[in-house]
């Protein structure tokens, strides 16, 4: 028997980090004496892995200084989830989608630009690690759009391409679903629009939480 996989991306797509991220963001490049980047360029970047996110963000910095940058964010943002800085909310319906997709028999698994210690923190604060069979994460694999994460979710969780759904926010979960052979499903909560989800390979957008649970019925 082949199972069926929901893969979902996680910032933008179960959580709302986009605060969190633009402030040490803001903090990493102040810190080196840089001008921060306009926070929509920062939000446009999620999901991506820090080096590619600071070769992008600071593509004008050598190759070595874009290597500090992925420390001091890094560093930056683990002291400020120590603090008591790093508020990650669940966007609403998350924990009854993920309770219903599982009923329905459906395995859960996470492709995400987040560190592994990152998304287990994440996703233990919300009581949600458990319910998730397979966790990829940027410390493991080339960044999104490449394929590797949800080859391995998929090898991992006894699935294949055809039985698995990408769900996330942006273009780069769109072509990395699209990539992987497995269906692009895109989100309208998120960091990118509708229609660049479409034109990323989306194969459908929906536009709230429990709007997934009757378009996976219908899978």
């Amino acid at each position: 028997m082949v199972n069926r996989l929901a893969v979902f991306d996680c910032d933008g797509t179960l959580v709302d980090s986009q605060a969190a991220i633009c402030r040490a963001m803001d903090e990493c490049f102040t810190c080196h004496g840089l001008t921060p980047p306009d926070r929509h360029a920062t939000r446009r970047i999620v999901g991506l892995s820090l080096p590619q996110i600071m070769r992008t963000l600071a593509p004008d910095a050598d190759p070595d200084l874009q290597t500090v940058l992925v420390d001091t964010y890094r560093t930056t943002f683990q002291r400020h989830r120590a603090e008591g800085l790093v508020e990650e909310p669940l966007f609403d319906g998350i924990v009854e989608v993920a309770q219903a997709l599982g009923d329905a028999g459906w395995l859960l698994g996470v492709a995400t630009g987040k560190s592994d210690r990152g998304l287990r923190l994440c996703l233990e604060r919300h009581g949600l690690h458990a319910r998730f069979v397979t966790l990829q994460t940027a410390d493991r694999h080339p960044s999104k759009p490449h394929p590797a994460m949800l080859h391995a979710a998929i090898a991992e969780a006894g699935a294949a391409p055809e039985t698995t759904v990408m769900i996330g926010d942006t273009s780069f979960d769109m072509m990395m679903a699209r990539a992987a052979g497995a269906h692009a499903l895109g989100v309208g909560w998120g960091y990118h629009d509708a229609d660049e989800l479409r034109s990323a390979g989306a194969h459908d957008v929906i536009e709230r939480p429990h709007d997934l649970i009757a378009w996976m019925e219908r899978f």
